[in-house]
């Protein structure tokens, strides 16, 4: 029931690649016990400082991981939804340059997902092997969290989605498109990707519907559950 919260750098064959693993896997904890003070910073614009040494020490880390993984930028900035306007989503790459070409010309037969607008495919050839990790611990999205800064985004919410998928929202659901998109939410821990479109914005509305602080820090304990525990399941 929608009501029950159930839920690479390739290092050119070094053999260091484990070792890259643990320390990624060290810098996801570290960012997972600083998510509930981003969640006060919303509202408490001088607890900024909290967090700045943690992005101090984790964003140069990461991006040298990237750097030497592949040419192109460390973060990159994707268009989505929130608030009813369009917003600039910063993450950290985790694809080769150029890989939104390949959506729409080598790939795009091969699209496992035909319930909606959504594209996935099992073991995509876009993505670096830091890549695979950075998404593994959904460290890719820490730079979200200047979304957050900025207002533009919640730490809980609906899931931000582009604005080609926005486009194919039910009548009966446009109004998420209203709302403050999350870095997590109720569809993110409960199936995230594997849910189908439709079930996807079912839990959003339900979310909309029975908003609270308690149903916040349910989901972000569950945010970190998954994390911890199966990565792959957010």
């Amino acid at each position: 029931a929608i009501g029950r919260l159930g839920a690479g750098v390739v290092m050119r064959k070094m053999h260091w690649y484990p070792v890259l693993n643990i320390c990624l896997l060290c810098i996801a904890v570290l960012v997972l016990l600083t998510l509930p003070l981003t969640h006060d910073i919303v509202s408490k614009p001088d607890l900024k400082w909290i967090n700045a040494p943690v992005a101090a020490f984790i964003f140069p880390l990461i991006g040298l991981f990237i750097k030497l993984d592949s040419p192109g930028p460390i973060m990159i900035k994707l268009e989505r939804i929130s608030e009813g306007k369009s917003i600039w989503v910063y993450k950290f790459r985790t694809m080769i340059a150029n890989s939104h070409e390949w959506k729409f010309t080598k790939l795009a037969k091969l699209n496992e997902r035909k319930d909606g607008p959504f594209f996935k495919i099992k073991n995509d050839p876009r993505i670096t092997k830091t890549g695979k990790i950075l998404r593994k611990f959904r460290l890719d999205e820490f730079p979200q969290l200047i979304n957050v800064l900025k207002g533009e985004l919640s730490l809980v919410g609906p899931r931000p989605h582009e604005p080609e998928e926005t486009k194919q929202y039910p009548e009966l659901y446009r109004h998420l498109l209203n709302a403050k998109a999350g870095v997590t939410g109720l569809s993110q821990v409960n199936g995230a990707s594997s849910l189908s479109f439709l079930r996807e914005l079912e839990f959003d509305d339900y979310y909309l519907e029975n908003q609270s602080l308690w149903l916040d820090f349910k989901i972000i304990l569950k945010t970190l559950a998954i994390l911890l525990a199966d990565p792959s399941a957010v």
